[in-house]
């Protein structure tokens, strides 16, 4: 969409490099943790629009392509001094304008959910919010660190688990974070990536092909951050919550998972996502 598109109290148009900083403070005024960096990081991979009254940022909302077929709406969010107005419908219908034909992903709190399904999104799953500050926890001895040599497996890996192509997510992971493995005879079957977000750090993605192997990625990665704070976001039927809880990370309120034009996509492989890179990009 090039040319703005102008409302009675607001103007909607691209969001561009120089609308992050009036993105960040609407965003720290509404209780989110993301640092400027978080935002640039998903801005980086995103379209999107702002919704400007003036020069100032009242609103803002961004699609995440993955490859042709999968895409996020995230980073939805209208000052409360707008809202009522229609001013997220519009946000988040120019997102999806953005998405085309892709299936489209969001995560919803229960004040979304009423829009996002008349918006034609259904709920699949919860998503819990794990985080606090790590206690001592053992590493176990089947993991190891890797670097930009396993990028290529552990791009492979996603790719079958979340069903869509995140190759420039994964770009941007091996430049900022790190990574951890699991190997057998065939090479790496499982991984998870932690790097920095909000308050401290974030652990995820973890792709896996069951419970034990995610359960022995995450102690690996938190046997080295004792007294750190810490955030993790599961799918609720990860199994991972009790656990979570007893390394000092108790669930701190979640979201609901949904989908919109879903597109079925086959794939053989076990692996799948055990927790996210972020509620914002799955």
């Amino acid at each position: 969409m090039d040319q703005p598109m102008q409302t009675e109290a607001y103007t909607l148009a691209p969001f561009e490099a120089h609308h992050l900083d009036g993105a960040l403070a609407l965003s720290l005024a509404a209780g989110w943790p993301h640092r400027r960096e978080d935002w640039e990081m998903i801005w980086s991979l995103s379209e999107g629009h702002v919704a400007l009254v003036g020069d100032l940022v009242v609103g803002t909302a961004l699609m995440t392509p993955f490859g042709d077929t999968c895409s996020t709406i995230n980073m939805i969010i209208v000052d409360e001094n707008q809202r009522g107005q229609g001013l997220g419908r519009q946000l988040t219908t120019a997102a999806m304008e953005l998405a085309g034909e892709r299936e489209c992903r969001l995560t919803a709190t229960n004040d979304g959910l009423p829009l996002y399904e008349k918006l034609g999104f259904v709920a699949t799953h919860q998503i819990s919010r794990h985080q606090g500050v790590v206690a001592r926890i053992d590493a176990p001895e089947n993991i190891e660190a890797v670097g930009p040599e396993a990028i290529p497996a552990i791009k492979a890996l996603d790719r079958a688990a979340y069903g869509a192509d995140r190759d420039a997510l994964y770009n941007i992971l091996a430049k900022e974070g790190t990574f951890a493995a699991i190997r057998n005879e065939e090479g790496i079957v499982a991984f998870a990536a932690t790097g920095l977000f909000g308050m401290g750090e974030v652990i995820g993605p973890v792709v896996a092909a069951n419970l034990n192997q995610a359960r022995d990625l995450i102690s690996f990665i938190l046997s080295g951050k004792e007294g750190r704070f810490v955030r993790i976001d599961i799918p609720e039927q990860s199994g991972l919550s009790s656990v979570l809880q007893d390394w000092g990370l108790p669930r701190e309120g979640g979201v609901v998972a949904m989908v919109r034009g879903a597109k079925r996509l086959s794939s053989i492989s076990p692996s799948r996502t055990f927790c996210l890179a972020s509620q914002a990009i799955g």
